[in-house]
């Protein structure tokens, strides 16, 4: 095995995921109640035995620094790392990232003497992969560099960048987010090319990126001197198509984009169904995260039903289903949850705490009795008072306030924010 540098590009924005990304970059989101998506690719680089792994990151780091921290610490008797490389402005330069080829060109510095192979992952995708198979890959064809693609029914096509593979594997095409339908037909592949990779089409026709890259390092190097565009998908690898061996690695697993409200609520709330697509419970490969050292979930007299209850949490006599409850979480008496994703807490608020909340006329923390909550997100931290209803009752599609926003149908709390008793949304 070559020496293999991992880089997680973590800086995005995330601003289809408003407002999960309000304070927060979308890296950092937390995820199943009790992980964040920043955890899916270092765990999976751990498991493959990479673990000389940087993360570049740029807007609203501070969480998510304080977890990697707190989380991603290896012995002194090793040379493992889990690094930090933020945006920052040096005399070289002094713009912040403007793209994921930009990120990794403006640190080509820290890492190009770390290894022969450079793994370049995105920070907020959910999936499991062993690299090691998709690198070995890299490796038998000799390439410059390989993308890792899924296939796609025709009508997703132009949600992804789209490649022309050929039956060796070699990608001659690659176009970011087709629209025309003549360019969509011509960037189908053939059902026979699909099977010779060990994938039953399944009525999907077309190869689509998964944002997840291995480049020879060198390669790296000369592409991102020679190529002065901003983004791998956009511009970098259609330019580097006719220049150079550039494969596809085909993967037929679990993989999901968390990046809007719609596909992060399905994310969730499928994972509470009796066989979800992805995996939490994978003894041997578990998804690492923060060590909380929490108690065991109270549950007192309630109903639960599908669904997710993490530790240190309290439910009261209440009623829960297809929901996330995450940690930390208090939910009231006579609550009812449906298809909710339920963050949690970042802390347990002390007695002492709780009286001055009283005393400024505020709900603590969690849920107050009688709430009726049903196709909502409620992030951490969040104040919902007593007799208080979140179930979209006027229907509607799109909205925001100050406190929430409803996104698709899907109504979402703010962190922090404070819903007073009585309320209906």
């Amino acid at each position: 095995m070559p020496k293999v540098v991992s880089l997680i590009l973590a800086g995005g924005q995330g601003a289809r995921l408003y407002p999960l990304t309000k304070v927060r970059s979308k890296p950092a989101v937390p995820i199943a109640g009790r992980f964040r998506l920043i955890d899916i690719p270092i765990s999976n680089c751990l498991h493959s035995g990479l673990k000389k792994i940087y993360v570049l990151t740029q807007f609203a780091t501070v969480s998510l620094h304080r977890h990697i921290f707190l989380t991603y610490r290896f012995d002194n008797f090793t040379k493992d790392f889990v690094t930090i490389l933020s945006a920052q402005q040096t005399l070289r330069g002094r713009e912040w990232y403007q793209g994921t080829a930009d990120a990794v060109r403006q640190n080509l510095g820290h890492f190009h003497d770390q290894g022969d192979l450079a793994l370049v992952l995105s920070g907020d995708h959910l999936y499991r992969m062993d690299y090691r198979k998709f690198i070995d890959f890299h490796l038998s064809k000799k390439a410059d560099l390989t993308v890792s693609v899924m296939p796609v029914p025709a009508d997703r096509a132009p949600d992804f960048g789209v490649m022309k593979v050929g039956r060796d594997g070699r990608i001659t095409e690659f176009v970011e987010k087709p629209k025309e339908e003549p360019e969509i037909r011509r960037l189908a592949v053939d059902e026979e090319n699909l099977r010779e990779f060990q994938i039953e089409p399944q009525g999907r026709t077309h190869m689509a990126s998964m944002g997840i890259y291995v480049f020879n390092m060198k390669a790296l190097e000369d592409v991102l001197r020679e190529d002065s565009g901003e983004d791998f998908g956009r511009q970098v690898i259609p330019h580097s198509i006719a220049k150079r061996k550039v494969y596809a690695y085909f993967f037929d697993g679990y993989w999901e984009d968390i990046g809007t409200i719609p596909s992060f609520f399905r994310a969730n709330i499928d994972l509470t169904q009796p066989l979800p697509r992805f995996n939490f419970y994978d003894e041997d490969k578990p998804i690492f995260t923060h060590a909380r050292f929490l108690p065991g979930s109270k549950i007192l007299d309630s109903q639960v039903s599908h669904s997710i209850l993490c530790e240190g949490s309290i439910i009261n006599s209440s009623s829960i289903r297809n929901s996330i409850v995450g940690v930390r979480s208090r939910i009231g008496e006579r609550c009812t949850l449906e298809r909710t994703v339920l963050m949690g807490a970042d802390y347990f608020e002390s007695r002492e705490q709780l009286e001055r909340v009283r005393e400024a006329g505020l709900p603590p923390i969690g849920l107050g009795e009688d709430c009726e909550i049903r196709d909502a997100i409620i992030d951490k931290n969040a104040r919902i008072g007593k007799g208080v209803r979140l179930v979209n009752a006027r229907n509607v599609a799109e909205e925001s306030a100050e406190n929430y926003e409803i996104v698709d149908g899907i109504l979402v709390v703010h962190k922090n924010a404070v819903i007073a008793d009585g309320t209906a949304i």
